[in-house]
């Protein structure tokens, strides 16, 4: 690394913040874009690591002192973005949902707000992806554009994304729960949805409910 930094011209966009913040946004993308060839712990746990050294790494970084409103180009489709949450929904399952504490709605009422990992990660996937793409251009000033649009939008929505994913994932980690049961979380025997063998439907708001009573009396 320091090799390589003594033969990059002396600008932001080659600092040694900038160049390991750069290594891994790359490393992230590449775990997002291969969800598939992993196991579902081993994803959590290999997340576990990358998200907080990217918000570290994230958060260590100044805003480029030059101010240029370039064109940024977007290289993240639609399709990419459903094909990456799909992926971490399909490895989730039914351990992607989480409830959302800190959403603006749980101020002005007790209705619980759920809302999904694969979402989070797609978003912040979407977010460093452009900055890649934008940064391979080469060119200084796009370079400088991407990287302050990027630390904007961390600061706006993906940042605290990237936590609120990071405690849902925590959760899922380390509670205890039977490796055969895809549910991470143990419901009121009264409640259990599992094999109740019961006639009335459990729909999305029984799901919900039965969250919002685990994280209230966690």
């Amino acid at each position: 690394m320091d090799n390589l930094q003594d033969k990059l011209p002396d600008h932001y966009v080659y600092s040694h913040p900038v160049i390991e913040f750069m290594t891994v946004v790359a490393q992230t993308c590449k775990l997002l874009e291969h969800t598939d060839e992993y196991d579902q712990e081993e994803f959590i746990e290999t997340l576990l690591k990358m998200l907080p050294l990217l918000y570290q790494k994230t958060i260590m970084l100044k805003q480029p002192e030059e101010e240029i409103d370039g064109f940024l180009e977007q290289f993240v489709t639609e399709d990419d973005y459903n094909e990456i949450a799909g992926m971490i929904k399909d490895m989730l399952g039914e351990d992607d949902a989480y409830l959302e504490v800190f959403h603006a709605d749980m101020q002005l009422s007790d209705t619980p707000v759920l809302a999904f990992i694969s979402e989070n990660l797609a978003d912040i996937y979407q977010e460093l992806k452009n900055l890649a793409g934008n940064y391979q251009t080469v060119d200084i000033e796009v370079m400088t554009a991407a990287i302050a649009a990027t630390l904007n939008a961390f600061s706006e929505h993906w940042g605290e994304k990237l936590l609120n994913a990071l405690r849902a994932l925590h959760h899922l980690y380390f509670q205890p729960h039977d490796k055969d049961d895809s549910y991470r979380y143990d419901e009121p025997a009264e409640h259990s949805h599992k094999n109740c063998g019961c006639a009335h439907h459990h729909d999305e708001s029984d799901r919900r409910e039965d969250l919002f009573n685990f994280f209230r009396n966690e």
